[in-house]
Formats: C-alpha cells, sequence, structure tokens
C-alpha cells in the first residue's frame, strides 16, 4: 500500500463513531463504586454509545483511579462481551509530568493483563492531555511495549487522544508525515477528540460570561487532520444536558464540518446524537429567511407556510412578496426564482436511496450525468406557487451522497442491536436498498 493510500484509509472497524460517552469507574461512597461502570455496560439500542469509555481520569477522584482499575477489569470482563459497541478506557496521562505518564502506563498494563479476562473485550486507550508530536509517540510507544509484554499482536489495540492544547492541535498537522515511520505504531491512532475545557485553559482564553468558545477552528483542524490521517474526529462535550435543542444544533453544525461524533455525557445525549446523523425518516421542505429555518407543513400532499416572515398576495399583473416587511412587485417567473432561493428540501434515506439508485442505473447504461428534479405546489396565504428544480448528479454528487449512506451502513453493520429501530423508523424496505446501494 502507498504512503497516500495508507494515510487516507480508515485502518480500524469503524468507519465512523457517532458517540463517545464516558463513565466514572469508581464512584467514593458508593456500596458498589463500579455501579456508574455496570449500569452503562449494560446499555444497548439506541441508549447504547458506539464508543464507551470508562473514564479512569477526569471523571473519576484520584483516590479512586486504582480501584477504577480494578473496577474497569470487573465489569468488561463480565459483561464486555455482549456490550454492542467498542470499549476504550480512558487512562491518566500528562504531557508535563513523566510521573503521570508512568501512573497512566501502569494502568494501561493492568487492564490489558489477559490474566485478567478483560483485554480480550477492549478495542484501545484514550489518551489524554497530549502536547507535541513526541509525546503521542510515548503513548504509541508504551502501548507497544504493553502488546509485547502481554503477547498481543501488535497494533491490536488503538489509541485515541483528546486535543486539549495548543501544542496537541499543532501536532495533529505532523500526523502524515510521522505515521507509518518504522519507528512508531501511530498507525493505530483511531479517534482525535477534542476537549475545549482544558483547551480553553491551555489556550488562556476568557469570555464575558465564563462560557466555553465555541472554538469553531479546533473543530475544523481536528476534523480535517481525522480525513488526512484516517483517523474519526469527535466533538468534547457538551455540558449543559438539559439544552437538547443546543446539543443537537451543535451536532447539525459539526456535521457541516465533517465531525459526525461527538462527546456524550448522558444516555440521553447518546440517543439524541446516535440518530441526529442519520438521515430523516420523511423529507420535508424548509423556508429560510436571514437566519430562521422553518419547515413547511405538507397538507394533502401540498407544502404549506404558516410563518409571519413571507407575505404574498395576488395582484391585478403579478404578486406582492414581502420578507420580513420588505415588499417587493414580482411577475410569475421572478416569484418563482424567488421562493427556489428561499426554500430547500432535507432528503429522507428512502429519498437519497432513490436518487443513488436513479444514478447507478444511469451510469451502468453509460450515461454520465442526469437531472434529478425535485418539485412541490408552496401555499402562503392561501396563494398556490409551483416550484420545480433540477440538480445535476455526476459521479462527483454521488460520491458526496454517499457519505450519510455509509454512515448508515456501517451503522448497520457495526451495531446488529440497532437493526429493530432502524427498521421501525426506516422500514424494512428502506433499510434493504439502503445497505445494498453502492455495493
Amino acid at each position: 500500500m502507498s504512503e497516500s493510500q495508507r494515510l487516507d484509509t480508515r485502518l480500524h472497524d469503524r468507519k465512523f463513531v457517532r458517540t463517545f460517552f464516558t463513565s466514572p469507574t469508581a464512584v467514593e461512597g458508593e456500596e458498589d463504586s463500579a455501579k456508574m461502570l455496570r449500569s452503562a455496560s449494560t446499555l444497548r439500542g439506541m441508549q447504547a454509545p458506539d464508543v464507551w469509555v470508562p473514564d479512569n481520569e477526569d471523571a473519576t477522584a484520584p483516590s479512586m483511579r486504582d480501584e477504577g482499575v480494578e473496577n474497569i477489569i470487573e465489569v468488561v470482563a463480565e459483561n464486555g462481551a455482549s456490550f454492542p459497541g467498542e470499549i476504550h478506557p480512558r487512562v491518566v496521562w500528562h504531557r508535563d509530568s513523566p510521573s503521570t505518564r508512568n501512573a497512566g502506563f501502569e494502568q494501561m498494563l493492568r487492564i490489558a493483563d489477559p490474566d485478567a479476562d478483560a483485554v480480550e473485550h477492549i478495542d484501545g486507550f484514550v489518551i489524554p492531555e497530549v502536547g507535541g508530536i513526541d509525546d503521542w509517540k510515548k503513548a504509541d510507544e508504551f502501548i507497544t511495549i504493553i502488546e509485547d509484554e502481554h503477547g498481543l499482536a501488535s497494533g491490536s489495540l488503538a489509541m485515541s487522544v483528546i486535543i486539549e492544547s495548543g501544542a496537541a492541535e499543532l501536532a495533529m498537522g505532523e500526523l502524515r508525515s510521522e505515521m507509518g515511520k518504522p519507528t512508531n505504531n501511530l498507525e493505530r491512532l483511531f479517534l482525535l477528540v477534542d476537549g475545549e475545557v482544558d483547551y480553553t485553559k491551555d489556550m488562556r482564553a476568557m469570555t464575558p460570561t465564563g462560557e466555553l468558545p465555541p472554538w469553531p477552528e479546533l473543530r475544523h483542524n481536528t476534523s480535517r487532520a481525522a480525513s488526512a490521517a484516517g483517523c474519526i474526529a469527535v466533538d468534547g462535550p457538551y455540558d449543559d444536558i438539559r439544552d437538547e435543542a443546543g446539543y443537537n444544533e451543535r451536532i447539525e453544525a459539526n456535521q457541516a464540518k465533517g465531525m459526525l461524533g461527538i462527546w456524550s455525557l448522558t444516555p440521553g445525549q447518546v440517543v439524541a446524537a446516535n440518530k441526529n446523523p442519520l438521515p430523516p425518516e420523511r423529507g420535508e421542505w424548509l423556508v429560510t429567511v436571514g437566519e430562521n429555518a422553518e419547515s413547511l407543513t405538507e397538507r394533502d400532499g401540498v407544502q404549506h407556510y404558516d410563518g409571519d416572515a413571507l407575505e404574498l398576495t395576488e395582484t391585478s399583473d403579478g404578486y406582492e412578496l414581502t420578507v420580513n416587511g420588505d415588499s417587493q412587485l414580482l411577475d410569475e417567473d421572478e416569484l418563482t426564482d424567488n421562493l427556489l432561493d428561499l426554500t430547500a428540501y432535507v432528503p429522507s434515506l428512502n429519498d437519497i436511496v432513490d436518487s443513488m439508485e436513479q444514478f447507478e442505473a444511469a451510469r451502468d447504461a453509460g450515461t454520465g450525468a442526469i437531472a434529478m428534479e425535485r418539485s412541490a405546489t408552496v401555499v402562503i396565504d392561501d396563494v398556490a406557487v409551483d416550484l420545480s428544480a433540477e440538480r445535476m448528479w455526476d459521479e462527483a454528487t454521488y460520491q458526496a451522497a454517499m457519505t450519510p449512506v455509509r454512515l448508515f451502513q456501517d451503522v448497520y453493520a457495526n451495531r446488529p442491536d440497532q437493526h429493530d429501530a432502524l427498521v421501525e423508523q426506516y422500514g424494512a424496505d428502506v433499510v434493504k436498498r439502503a445497505t445494498d446501494v453502492g455495493n
């Protein structure tokens, strides 16, 4: 395999990760200090994350971390085989502290001991607080030593890192030149996870309210590095756990950057993050005025606008369209053009699969590009307007449309515990077609 093929190729079983769910490994003052680990290990279906992270760092008090290691071993040995996602414990680490790095090494060495019966269910480790690329190599070397010490296959344990410093952010730009060198096993890298809280501290950033900056640059850089190095990008925690709308808005903003995974702090956030990246069950038309997007309501096959930002009346020689109080007189063609600019269609999974099947049939018949039409009748203030738009589909369009389908296929292949939920949501026929298209 050439360097470019190797670096751009996803090297792990999971090609997409929607959810990164952390659980404390030991809770002080409880009769069963492992109760939260035990509870997380029983999650199934949409409540179970793609990646479960028993968190022996920030989520666990320093005085409980030795017990936390033993709890990881006990719970994973007992329930790991039946857990539907991957399991990646988070250990202690710090770029500026040799003693902390050694403690992380000892934690991983203990957890990976085959005699403890847990490592066969563990997919890798999460390393926090990394610094420059040499620090990443230290963690990689420790994991290589652990594999050798315990007779595990080289590279069998993945490594995910949390980007919590400017040094770590810059290190992502060096991955393409470092991965594959005979002096490291950095191909084991799996997830690049943003940790905005510690990143904010490292950057000495402040906001008037004390809230975290949104850090869109960090999220873009992490997504770009993941794409270039064959890894998966995951956003950090959204700590307002009751703000489901804000959480979903963050997920959707990330998706536009190619970052399809996000940290989940509660089973409720896991459900939201598992479902959000999947294509919708039903398509819908949207009207966007300024920054506000509103869904049209379908009644008897016609799309009705029920908001206040648009007004439409017929005049003796055309139409008067009012947008946020600004009116203009338009003929029929001008009205259609204006409404096409204001409206957009969000395709369902069935719509996407239909378009892909049409393109595949045309391509197999020797046609390189075809026009796909989307039409609707939109009613504003009892005035009906027929809208129709065409979009050219070529091979590049097809490949771009493949991303949500590949995500769906990856979920279906790796999460059989979610099959019933997917069939219930989309229907058996659509699920079957979605798993077959493109293959």
